[in-house]
């Protein structure tokens, strides 16, 4: 029973107190008033008290009809907790899902067939260390070839300034083809494929290895200038190519360790062209243009092995669409039929960069998600060119000569630099997926940073000790050991990280372009330093790795704030560490979102990019709004409630 209001409770108390008084006077008769106009009153006021109670009435039916609209919404409101709840119960199992499916990835091994794929693809890394050294050793052979043209040409001694700067253009018009190579890199990649554009790549090492090989008979060291350009394009290209194919077909545990093969291939191309640079070898006046038309055999052979092998299983899934070729090359390289688990984190990928999936360079570089990594990528790149490697590469037997060692001594010690570069490597690649990308980035930094500055000491003390002939000899031998030592650092980590870690950082969509960046600005700095050290080696003298001693300070100081740890990541776990913001406490969300991502196929019908970021959730409070992602007919009310633990 609904109770009167209290104001319409005190006017029926008046109004019966007033009535009572009109009876009692008209029963008494003290003031004799007529009955007619005492009934009168008494009518009106009863007029007036049934207003009261039809107005009564009326405020009654309204509380009733607010009290159904709220019985309503707080029916609302329990069925969104309860799918709250539900959603909270999905989004478990999901990850539960993704962990399943991810210890699964992990525990895929190594087989022939990818070992081989992978031996096919670094052939074009072998081919960049071999010609990034084969230049070094043949300095006065190819330096004295150049006077001896120019003689016979304008019947003239050249000076020895000029013939410097001629020699300079040789070494550093390979990084300027490098350039070129590497910022078309991802147009090739998009256009014929990672493996078909490692294929056509090798028409131009053929041509360049060819044009430097028949330098001398052509007397014309313009040739080996266009050589040394043309072999750079097919280098910048491989070094674009090679680590995308590699980090595209290897498995999500051995991802670290097989891109730490690039660098393997590097050093041992730089190996061998030290060892057949030697003067018992091929280090002589006849023999450098063979030793640099040997360049023709790292592409011959990768025409011949590479066909076999299979296309990236992500470029033909994703970029092509075509998924019965992406399951065939699959099952050949992981010996498998069971190939579902790599299936569904290549769509997981797909989906987290589907807004991004014809990216340009422009649109790259301009993207608010995507410049973060781009950075990192563009910054690890400049760490390995600026911190003074190249100048040991290029002119490691002149600085050694400097230092006080004999001609022949100082190739036997840019040999030993080549066969520690090797061996570290190798040391390498079991840490990179046990120790971690940063863990050794930063080690590596770190210890060429303190060897440089050994390197800078030991130059000084020569100088201010060069009268006494034991401190000569023993200074040289703290100079090369510090230089083995620099060289060491380098290896264990920014020799193979920086080409590794970019292609990580990027998803299947704006990878290419990334690459393409990336490898431009590493050969720019590689070029800056191989046309710049002699000239800031003779201005500075003594203290020319300081200038690398401060980069190599603020390049740990940056990956130290800065770069995230990419091991045993998916690649759409990278991407959604950049979408919450590249912090500690953001890792857990980006395997949840990871997770969720990988599994959201699940769900009915296909969800498009907008409603799939809805799913991101942290510390397990999901908003309602996301509910919408999960259900194909949401309550009408559903959206106008928020509701929170």
């Amino acid at each position: 029973m609904v109770s009167l209001p209290p104001s319409l409770q005190k006017q029926v108390s008046v109004m019966s107190m007033n009535l009572s008084a009109k009876l009692d006077e008209l029963q008494r008769g003290d003031r004799q008033l007529e009955t007619t106009v005492a009934l009168c009153e008494i009518r009106t006021q009863l007029q007036e008290l049934t207003k009261s109670v039809e107005s009564c009435q009326s405020e009654v039916s309204e509380v009733k009809r607010d009290m159904v609209t709220i019985k309503q919404e707080l029916d609302t409101v329990q069925q969104v907790k309860e799918e709250i709840e539900e959603l909270r119960e999905y989004v478990n199992r999901l990850e539960e899902h993704s962990h399943r499916r991810k210890l699964r990835l992990l525990e895929q091994g190594l087989t022939l067939f990818l070992s081989y794929a992978i031996l096919a693809a670094v052939l074009g890394m072998l081919q960049f260390g071999y010609n990034t050294g084969v230049i070094n050793a043949p300095e006065v052979n190819i330096e004295n070839f150049m006077k001896d043209v120019y003689k016979d040409r304008y019947g003239e001694d050249i000076s020895d300034d000029s013939v410097k700067t001629l020699y300079s253009v040789a070494v550093s018009i390979f990084a300027i083809g490098g350039m070129v190579g590497g910022f078309s890199g991802g147009t090739i990649a998009n256009r014929f494929g990672r493996k078909g554009g490692l294929l056509l790549n090798n028409v131009l090492g053929i041509v360049g290895a060819c044009l430097m090989g028949f330098t001398k008979l052509a007397e014309s060291y313009e040739m080996l200038f266009f050589g040394r350009f043309i072999i750079g394009v097919n280098c910048g290209l491989n070094t674009s190519l090679v680590p995308m194919y590699i980090s595209e077909i290897a498995p999500l545990n051995l991802r670290g360790g097989l891109g730490t093969v690039n660098q393997l291939a590097v050093t041992v191309g730089l190996l061998v062209s030290q060892v057949l640079g030697i003067e018992q070898i091929l280090g002589t006046n006849e023999g450098w243009p063979v030793l640099l038309g040997l360049a023709i055999c790292p592409a011959i052979l990768q025409l011949l092995l590479l066909p076999v092998c299979p296309e990236s299983p992500r470029y033909l899934l994703i970029t092509k669409q075509w998924e019965e070729e992406a399951r065939k090359a699959l099952r050949r390289l992981r010996a498998s039929n069971q190939v579902e688990e790599d299936i569904e984190e290549m769509r997981a990928e797909e989906r987290a960069q589907q807004a991004e999936s014809t990216i340009s360079m422009t649109e790259l570089i301009c993207s608010p998600t995507l410049r973060a990594p781009l950075v990192i990528g563009v910054v690890m790149q400049l760490s390995q060119q600026l911190s003074g490697i190249n100048a040991v590469f290029y002119y490691s037997t002149n600085l050694f000569t400097s230092s006080g060692l004999t001609d022949e001594s100082a190739k036997f010690a840019t040999i030993g630099i080549g066969a520690i570069m090797v061996c570290m490597t190798l040391v390498s690649i079991p840490l990179m997926d046990r120790t971690g990308r940063r863990t050794l980035h930063l080690y590596g930094l770190g210890g060429m940073f303190i060897f440089s500055i050994f390197i800078t000491i030991s130059f000084l003390i020569k100088e201010f000790f060069g009268y006494v002939q034991e401190m000569i000899d023993w200074m040289s031998y703290i100079s090369v050991v510090s230089t083995l030592c620099f060289v060491v650092f380098f290896a264990v980590g920014p020799g193979s990280i920086p080409w590794m870690i970019t292609a990580e950082l990027f998803s299947q969509g704006p990878r290419p372009a990334a690459m393409s960046i990336a490898v431009l600005v590493n050969w720019m700095a590689n070029f800056l330093v191989g046309i710049g050290f002699p000239s800031m080696k003779s201005s500075l003298e003594n203290y020319t790795f300081l200038p690398f001693s401060a980069f190599l300070a603020i390049f740990w100081i940056f990956t130290y704030k800065k770069v995230p740890e990419t091991k045993n990541k998916t690649f759409e776990e990278i991407l959604a560490l950049f979408r919450h913001g590249n912090d500690r406490s953001s890792l857990r969300d980006s395997r949840l979102y990871g997770s969720m991502l990988n599994c959201v196929n699940a769900l009915e019908g296909h969800i498009p990019p907008a409603e799939s970021a809805a799913l991101m959730v942290a510390e397990e409070k999901p908003h309602p709004d996301s509910c919408k992602a999960l259900k194909k007919k949401p309550d009408q009310h559903q959206s106008r409630y928020i509701v929170t633990r």
